[in-house]
């Protein structure tokens, strides 16, 4: 017989179960509303896998059985979820945003846009590149002492840049040029 001419007599007996298991999934759940979504949670699960029903065999306890399966994955699942109405769980689980990172990022390269670059490579080499002092005095062509100290200032001065307005991005982005020469005026 074709599961056409079957589906006749299968559906009116997938009905007449519907009180049954509507019984059986109110004492599973203790809730009407939540019972009535469970049978007819089993019953598009029955439909949809009428091959699997072997004829001959109980079909009311193919149906409780599918009902049970879906209450207890609902079960467990809902063990792994927490009820937050309000909103106030999820609250406490968001990230901030992540446009202040990048703002600050921004800040930074321009305050450090702003040194002048024997401090700006200073700064970089031993802050940023992990270089030690000696190392950075060797890349830079310099004495160990003088890279330290233009760290030093790069330091103070990239820590005054920030400071020194609610947002240093809108410091000018310029890098600074070399320092010129200080020449001494004679007085004749």
């Amino acid at each position: 017989m074709s599961r056409k001419a079957q589906d006749g007599p299968l559906r009116d007996d997938l009905v007449a179960a519907i009180p049954n298991m509507r019984a059986f999934a109110i004492s599973l759940c203790g809730n009407r509303d939540r019972a009535d979504d469970l049978v007819q949670e089993a019953l598009v699960k029955a439909w949809n896998h009428l091959g699997s029903f072997e004829q001959g065999t109980n079909l009311k306890a193919w149906l409780f059985t599918i009902l049970r399966n879906a209450y207890f994955s609902e079960l467990r699942k809902s063990k792994r979820e927490v009820a937050d109405s309000d909103g106030q769980l999820a609250a406490k689980l968001s990230v901030p945003a992540e446009q202040q990172g990048h703002l600050e990022l921004m800040d930074l390269n321009n305050a450090l846009a702003r040194l002048p670059p024997d401090q700006r490579e200073a700064l970089i080499l031993v802050g940023a590149e992990g270089f030690s002092y000696e190392d950075a005095a060797t890349i830079s062509g310099c004495a160990v002492g003088t890279v330290k100290s233009r760290v030093n200032r790069a330091r103070a001065k990239v820590s005054e840049l920030l400071m020194a307005t609610p947002s240093a991005s809108a410091a000018t982005t310029e890098p600074a040029s070399e320092p010129s020469p200080r020449r001494r005026s004679r007085v004749t």
